[in-house]
C-alpha cells in the first residue's frame, strides 16, 4: 500500500506518543509514501531516514485552462465595487489564521496615505476569524477592505482575472502550515502575480521571483514593501 502525506495530517500524527508511534508503525509497512510538498517530505526523511528511498513528492496541479469570464462580466464587478483606477488585492481561502490574511490588514494600515490611496484589498472566504478581521481594519480603511464571505466557482475565476495580484502570506501555526497552495496556481493560470507566505509547501507552488514573491509571513514590513513592488 501507498500511503499519501499532505500537512497538517503528519505534524498532528506527530503530537501525541501512541500516534507517532502508529504513524511510524504505518509508514515502515507502506511501499510508498507519497508526500504533497519537498517540505512535508523532508519531516518524513529526518524522522525516518531509513525510509528514504521510499519517499516521493507529487506536487497537486490544475487543468491548464480558465473559464471564459468577458470583459463585460470584470466591468460589472469593476463598477460595483468602485474599483476603476485601483490596484485591486485579493485574497480567497478559509478565513483562519495560518492563511496571514490579517497580517495583509496589518501591511496595508502600515503604508502612507499617499502609497494607500491606489489599494483595493477584497477577502473571499468565510471562517471562525471573519470578524476579527473585520474589526482589525483601520477606520480609514474600511470602504476599501471588502468582505465577499463564500462565492461561487464563476465568482472565484471572474475576480482573480480583475484582480492584480493575488496574496495569501500563509505561516505555519503550531504544524498547521500551508500544504502547497493550489489557488497560486489558479492565480498564475489568469497571469497574476501572487505574493505568498515562507512556510510549509508553498515554495512547491511559488517560484520567488518568476509566477510571485514569497514574503516572511511574520513581518508586516515585508509584506508591505513586496506589495508596493508588485504594485
Amino acid at each position: 500500500y501507498a500511503v499519501f502525506l499532505h500537512g497538517l495530517d503528519f505534524s498532528a500524527a506527530l503530537k501525541t506518543p501512541r500516534k507517532k508511534f502508529l504513524t511510524g508503525l504505518i509508514l515502515r509497512r507502506a511501499d510508498k509514501i507519497i508526500a504533497a510538498n519537498t517540505y512535508v517530505a523532508s519531516q518524513a526523511e529526518s524522522l525516518y531516514p531509513d525510509l528514504a528511498d521510499r519517499i516521493a513528492v507529487v506536487n497537486p496541479g490544475v487543468f491548464g485552462g480558465t473559464p471564459n469570464i468577458s470583459e463585460a462580466d470584470k466591468n460589472n464587478l469593476r463598477d460595483k465595487y468602485n474599483l476603476s483606477g485601483k490596484t485591486v488585492l485579493f485574497s480567497l481561502g478559509r478565513l483562519v489564521k495560518r492563511k496571514g490574511f490579517d497580517r495583509v490588514i496589518q501591511a496595508l494600515a502600515k503604508m502612507s496615505p499617499a502609497e494607500a490611496e491606489k489599494f483595493v484589498y477584497v477577502i473571499a472566504g468565510h471562517g471562525p476569524q471573519a470578524e476579527y478581521l473585520r474589526r482589525l481594519v483601520p477606520s480609514y480603511w474600511r470602504d476599501r477592505v471588502i468582505f465577499l464571505g463564500m462565492v461561487t466557482e464563476t465568482e472565484k475565476w471572474t475576480w482573480l482575472e480583475t484582480s492584480d495580484i493575488f496574496i495569501m502570506p500563509s505561516r505555519d501555526i503550531a504544524g498547521d502550515f500551508e500544504g502547497f497552495g493550489i489557488v497560486y496556481l489558479e492565480a498564475n493560470l489568469c497571469g497574476k502575480p501572487v505574493i505568498a507566505g515562507n512556510s510549509g509547501g508553498v515554495s512547491d507552488a511559488v517560484l520567488d521571483g518568476v509566477t510571485g514573491l514569497i514574503v516572511d509571513s511574520e513581518n508586516i514590513d515585508d509584506i508591505k514593501e513586496k506589495i508596493l513592488i508588485l504594485a
